[in-house]
């Protein structure tokens, strides 16, 4: 592989002058720059990434947990990393947590030893349901920094971006109110972590304490049938006329069921979910959805990551948290 030393050599120029022309440097030439990558490129020249890492003590690279690959949002949301990364020279070193705290803890252990400048992460539902934030902690105070996205741990201190999981699923009760819907219900699958929790307060509040009813609300499991639960639940409570969905599953779940019920949607039952236009462009009629714009948190949590990187601080009184704001995106599950 050709070095810096050799491209110096054939140009008959020093090597400062190589480095500089091939990163664009105002101190030479147009000329100069000209020859020094025409040169690089015929001997397909490639820095040594890891002689920069160490000469800068910084690796340009990103470590990335994420709870699920197979979700559809979460991949979105990596898709964001990526791009906003790239933009700034930065790799992404990817870890699936599959929910597990254990997993978890690997993934960080794995990496905080100098592969990685910093952390974007969502927590897995185990370290949630435990309430376990000392790794986090931990890899803090080695120096380097994490930004949280979605599922966040508020008692560690760090950057986070969130989107506004109780209005938006406030502002969607009230939309469903606003229709004159008498018995709205609220399914969930994802009890146990903070998202869906915030989400389901939300609702209560519309319902309990602006329009005075009765919350009617379905927890699933991870381990129960879906399907068959939320067809027992419509079957059994015959005058739901809405629904509003904490994730896509049970939002799409919901307006099959119904239909195949022989409900009328949106004529007989409202429903509403938090979910993708691809997920609305695969339902009929198509549903009616919350967006959370994955892509804008991805670039964001990378953004905040990027900064703290380049500020040189993992953690400080100066935290900030981006609220990305969701979108109700109409269509024909609703009136």
């Amino acid at each position: 592989m050709v070095t810096l030393k050799q491209l110096a050599k054939e140009l008959n120029v020093s090597i400062s002058t190589v480095s500089k022309a091939l990163n664009n440097s105002d101190e030479i030439g147009e000329e100069t720059v000209r020859r020094v990558k025409e040169l690089a490129e015929l001997y397909n020249y490639k820095p040594n990434k890891v002689a920069l890492s160490l000469k800068q003590n910084k690796t340009k690279t990103i470590g990335v947990i994420i709870p699920n690959i197979l979700n559809r949002f979460l991949a979105k949301v990596l898709f964001g990393i990526e791009r906003e990364a790239s933009k700034h020279g930065y790799n992404i070193i990817t870890c699936i947590s599959n929910e597990s705290l254990d997993k978890e803890k690997e993934s960080l252990q794995l990496l905080a030893n100098g592969s990685v400048d910093g952390f974007i992460l969502s927590v897995a539902q185990e370290s949630q349901v435990n309430n376990a934030i000392e790794h986090f902690k931990r890899t803090i105070s080695q120096g380097l920094p994490i930004v949280m996205f979605d599922r966040v741990a508020h008692d560690v201190m760090c950057d986070k971006v969130i989107v506004d999981d109780f209005d938006a699923t406030y502002n969607a009760t009230k939309s469903l109110l606003a229709e004159k819907r008498k018995n709205i219900a609220f399914v969930s699958n994802i009890n146990d972590i903070s998202v869906g929790k915030l989400r389901e307060r939300g609702y209560n509040k519309a319902i309990l304490e602006d329009a005075g009813q009765e919350p009617i609300v379905l927890k699933i499991k991870k381990k129960d049938d879906h399907q068959k639960k939320i067809r027992s639940f419509l079957k059994k409570n015959k005058t739901v006329d809405a629904v509003i969905a904490a994730e896509s599953s049970s939002g799409i779940i919901a307006l099959n069921m119904a239909i195949n019920l022989g409900r009328k949607v949106p004529k007989d039952m409202s429903v509403i979910a938090f979910a993708s236009k691809s997920d609305s462009n695969h339902t009929f009629p198509k549903l009616t959805t919350i967006r959370q714009h994955a892509k804008t948190i991805g670039a964001n949590a990378a953004e905040l990551l990027i900064n703290r990187i380049q500020s040189g601080s993992s953690s400080n009184d100066d935290n900030k948290t981006k609220i990305v704001k969701t979108s109700l995106i109409k269509n024909k599950s609703t009136l």
